[in-house]
């Protein structure tokens, strides 16, 4: 008995060990970590070298919800108000109507390539229609690019929201196909069952949000001992919420929202654990369930399941974002990006385990497909993410930000602890006058450490630490790290000179020779480009102006313009480069144009 476990804890840790070094080897090649986790969950498994049985498809599904519950969780927990703001009505546009359409697209593949019926193949559909948090959030945050905050903000709160619409449909039908009883007032059901769980679940959420924030901050527990108590509350709260028929999964999404984006006692800590504790789950569910595959039988189902993936990735999820952002104001490049960032991962693969747990016939055939068409999916979407982002002109130049961040408990006061390394094309490293309330607290040059204000002038290669309040880091991160227009590249997207956003339009059109309409002369430049792009402006928003085009080059801490780039040739950046994703404004248009035509 004891050999026993301790051979069982020793091939464990081994697993987790390995996901945790082919980390290493994944950054090198550039594969999805998330994909490398399946293929060694895949080699340990029953047809691969490791030849470890494994058929629990009751603990697959335990394990896996109890992770996914963490990763939700720890979603919510890192996403700002700001992005929900930016993002809200588009991603629940995509979190429902999307869900829906790529649920009935795939329906089609499955009912033809793989012999099921109508309500199988939704069945299957439904399984395979939500994005993964996990993957998402791996690639966009440590993906090693960065993406405009509306795309990034509309992908993140989508992929942490999407998941509860794609399981309550699962469940549904699941139910509808095993009980037959259940068909009488079927749709009425379904109505009412939405509402009630995503009712639940939303209300708990909030509560269980503000809970979790005054255990952390009242209760007065030892430092450790706070982010257990939060995510111990968490899954409380997840099954809870599960066990009185509400949505257990959007209210721990919720809940991290609230949590997240409230002040608590130790934040640093909190996200630190978080981020172990997400890393820890996300390890475990796709371990799992490349445990619970037989790749054996994959074989006949291959080329059926290539056909269904393609469909997926190249018709459905194209057709249900367009759909689902036609009402707002996004780009055809925005909405080709979103499109290619639709993921699946874990989710998929855990909701296909549901139709063996209810004893369907078929239920290893929903599993076998649903993992091909994850694998596709993190092989093809995963791998070329960031080339696609490139050539839809969806990456902001990365500008070079603080070595480390802390914040730090004054009473009374909020400040942060931030560290810098000048680099040479740095203003402070080319002489520019430091403001008194950006004196370097300390400074590290060539391993002696110095009090900030013996240093006459900063050197590229110093290391320097200094105080501030948080609203001012990104005036730091402009004057200790690279200017925006250092590179050529940074030139492209931001423009070639700055232009103060208060200037009038009217002194904007005399110095440029531009045309303007009465409406906008005696307005600032800020205030006309806000009211043109719409309530949400995000860095690298542009607008073309004549002959020249002005760009947003940043945003201060209520997101108002505050640094305006001018590009004296309009760039390419966000030319259409596809004949797809007409705006709802362009739709508009055309409608306009055939009705003229035919009256």
């Amino acid at each position: 008995m004891v050999d026993s476990l301790n051979a069982m804890i020793l091939v464990l840790a081994a697993l987790v060990s390995v996901s945790v070094f082919s980390s290493l080897l994944s950054y090198r090649v550039g594969a999805p970590l998330l994909l490398v986790f399946l293929g060694i969950g895949l080699l340990a498994g029953t047809d691969g070298p490791g030849g470890l049985g494994f058929d629990d498809v009751g603990t697959a599904y335990l394990v896996g919800s109890i992770a996914l519950a963490v990763v939700l969780f720890d979603a919510g927990f890192h996403t700002p108000y700001k992005s929900v703001r930016q993002a809200a009505l588009p991603s629940l546009s995509l979190a429902t109507v999307g869900v829906v359409i790529t649920a009935a697209v795939v329906a089609v593949p499955s009912h033809y390539l793989l012999g099921l019926d109508w309500l199988q193949a939704l069945l299957l559909g439904s399984i395979v229609a939500s994005t993964d948090a996990a993957a998402v959030f791996f690639l966009l945050r440590v993906g090693g690019i960065t993406v405009r905050d509306r795309v990034r903000s509309i992908l993140e709160v989508e992929s942490g929201s999407n998941d509860p619409m794609a399981i309550f449909l699962t469940m549904v039908l699941l139910q509808f196909i095993v009980d037959r009883s259940t068909h009488a007032g079927f749709g009425l059901y379904v109505i009412l069952e939405l509402a009630r769980q995503f009712g639940i679940g939303g209300v708990l959420g909030l509560a269980g949000g503000a809970l979790i924030v005054q255990a952390v901050n009242r209760l007065g527990l030892e430092r450790g001992l706070m982010p257990i108590a939060a995510l111990a509350l968490a899954l409380v709260l997840f099954a809870g919420t599960a066990a009185i028929g509400g949505s257990g999964f959007l209210a721990v999404y919720v809940a991290g929202l609230v949590a997240g984006n409230s002040t608590l006692v130790a934040p640093d800590t909190m996200r630190r654990f978080q981020d172990g504790a997400s890393w820890l789950a996300q390890i475990a569910m796709f371990l799992t369930l490349g445990l619970l595959a037989t790749p054996s039988e994959f074989i006949p189902l291959i080329l059926p399941s290539l056909a269904v993936a393609a469909v997926l990735i190249f018709v459905a999820r194209p057709l249900a974002v367009w759909v689902g952002l036609l009402p707002f104001r996004t780009n055809r490049n925005e909405t080709a990006f979103v499109a290619w960032v639709g993921l699946r991962g874990a989710v998929s693969i855990l909701l296909a385990v549901l139709p063996m747990v209810a004893g369907m016939e078929n239920g290893r055939l929903f599993f076998n497909v649903a993992f091909l068409v994850v694998l596709v999916s993190l092989a093809v979407q995963g791998w070329t993410l960031a080339p696609v982002a490139r050539w839809l002109g969806q990456v902001v130049p990365r500008r070079i930000g603080p070595v480390e961040r802390m914040e730090l408990e004054i009473p009374g006061a909020r400040h942060e602890l931030v560290s810098y390394r000048i680099v040479p094309e740095s203003l402070v490293a080319q002489g520019h006058k430091l403001p008194r309330w950006a004196t370097p607290s300390l400074v590290v040059r060539d391993g002696r450490s110095l009090l900030g204000v013996t240093v006459q002038s900063l050197r590229p290669g110093d290391l320097v630490w200094l105080f501030a309040r948080p609203d001012r880091v990104t005036q730091l991160d402009r004057l200790f790290a690279s200017p925006a227009g250092a590179a050529e590249a940074d030139r492209q997207f931001f423009g070639d000179f700055p232009i103060d956003p208060q200037a009038r339009m009217t002194d904007l059109g005399l110095l440029y020779g531009l045309a303007m309409s009465p409406d906008c002369q005696d307005v600032t430049v800020a205030q006309w480009m806000v009211d043109t792009l719409g309530r949400h402006v995000g860095v690298g928003d542009r607008i073309a102006l004549g002959e020249v085009e002005l760009i947003v080059r940043a945003l201060g801490p209520d997101d108002s313009i505050i640094e305006i780039g001018l590009a004296t040739e309009p760039t390419q950046i966000d030319k259409p480069r596809l004949p797809l994703f007409p705006s709802g404004r362009e739709v508009r248009q055309r409608l306009r144009k055939l009705v003229k035509r035919s009256g």
